[in-house]
């Protein structure tokens, strides 16, 4: 994609343009923007976001719950790997984790395994805006909380991680 795309554009592509253009906004998981498509045409910036939101928050527990683990864990492997998603590769980059030293490396991988031993899932936190310390911060007082909580908190997170996305990529 060369820059944003205009709302008019948006509402004027086939399903597939769609698909192909929106496919990714939600980590490895096109079937939110299969969803979101039906909300079509979008009367302003706002409800297209909206329509994304919607197609995770009305999800079954066993979609959303896939979506939550096609998440790469922060600074992780995948992160070292080159596996992650070309906008997750951004994120992280712009809040600093692409330049970790070894002992804040270290501290993330620790915390990462922490997490998804306790949980069963990857720490999500919608990054954009964000730096390490703020991340490590949410990692500390979040690892104490029960797994419902979790789960609930990583769905507003990927709901904030849309927004940020959509952003980017339709203009207002």
């Amino acid at each position: 994609m060369s820059g944003p795309l205009s709302l008019e554009e948006v509402n004027a592509l086939t399903a597939g343009e769609f698909t192909l253009q929106f496919g990714d906004i939600a980590e490895h998981s096109i079937w939110v923007a299969e969803k979101a498509d039906f909300a079509r045409p979008f009367p302003d910036h706002d409800k297209m976001v909206l329509a994304f939101q919607r197609a995770v928050l009305d999800a079954d527990e066993h979609h959303q719950m896939q979506l939550i683990l096609a998440h790469p864990d922060l600074a992780g492997r995948a992160a070292l790997m080159d596996q992650m998603a070309d906008e997750s590769k951004r994120e992280q980059k712009g809040a600093g984790l692409d330049t970790l030293n070894n002992e804040e490396f270290a501290q993330f991988h620790k915390l990462n395994d922490a997490y998804r031993l306790r949980f069963g899932f990857p720490f999500i936190f919608a990054v954009t805006g964000a730096n390490k310390y703020q991340i490590l911060e949410s990692f500390s007082n979040r690892i104490d909380g029960t797994i419902e909580e979790e789960r609930l908190t990583a769905l507003v997170q990927i709901l904030r991680i849309i927004r940020f996305r959509l952003i980017t990529r339709v203009s207002s």
